[in-house]
């Protein structure tokens, strides 16, 4: 069992929004799109909520140092494929975007077994806001308008940027443990 606490829950509610954010996007009910955008604004807004509240109460577990991480990634990469599947979204873009996020996985995975932890940069917080910004965008405004274009290649240079910069960082502060020891 992990700790009840209000990140965690928030955690497990992004968790659950999933399959809801899917579901919305792939049925043909009225108003589907719209029921996406909000559960997808409410998932990604309990993102913030819970990093804010377990950090500033001193209620950071286990539990959402692994689980939140995950939540997000299954946010983003749930939503992306739905989106490639409703031709919304080309293909390489979710697929840059998936190997980013699977790469900077295995890179902090390999981190903390080097006793590393590597905290998101500006970079890393600017494609998050721009992932989220551009999922958004897809779902209420689709794939065409020359701003979500732009928008969703904007996001892509980010992310391979903040994968590059975690890399790269990665790599500077292992040589600094090998140089100190």
């Amino acid at each position: 069992m992990f700790p009840i606490n209000v990140p965690n829950v928030l955690t497990l509610l992004r968790i659950l929004l999933v399959p809801v954010l899917v579901v919305a996007l792939l049925d043909q009910t009225p108003n589907g799109d719209l029921l996406a955008a909000v559960v997808f604004a409410v998932a990604s807004l309990t993102d913030a909520i819970d990093g804010y509240l377990a950090r500033s109460r001193q209620w950071v577990t286990t539990f959402g140092k692994l689980m939140d991480p995950v939540a997000d990634k299954l946010l983003v990469i749930g939503a992306l494929l739905t989106l490639v599947s409703l031709n919304r979204l080309a293909a390489w873009v979710a697929m840059v975007i998936i190997a980013r996020e699977f790469t900077v996985t295995v890179l902090r995975i390999a981190a903390t077994q080097q006793g590393l932890v590597i905290s998101a940069g500006t970079f890393g917080k600017a494609k998050t806001i721009l992932q989220v910004a551009m999922v958004f965008a897809l779902i209420l405004a689709g794939r065409g308008p020359v701003w979500v274009d732009v928008l969703v290649y904007a996001t892509v240079a980010v992310t391979v940027l903040s994968g590059a910069d975690y890399f790269f960082g990665l790599r500077r502060r292992l040589a600094a443990v090998r140089g100190e020891a």
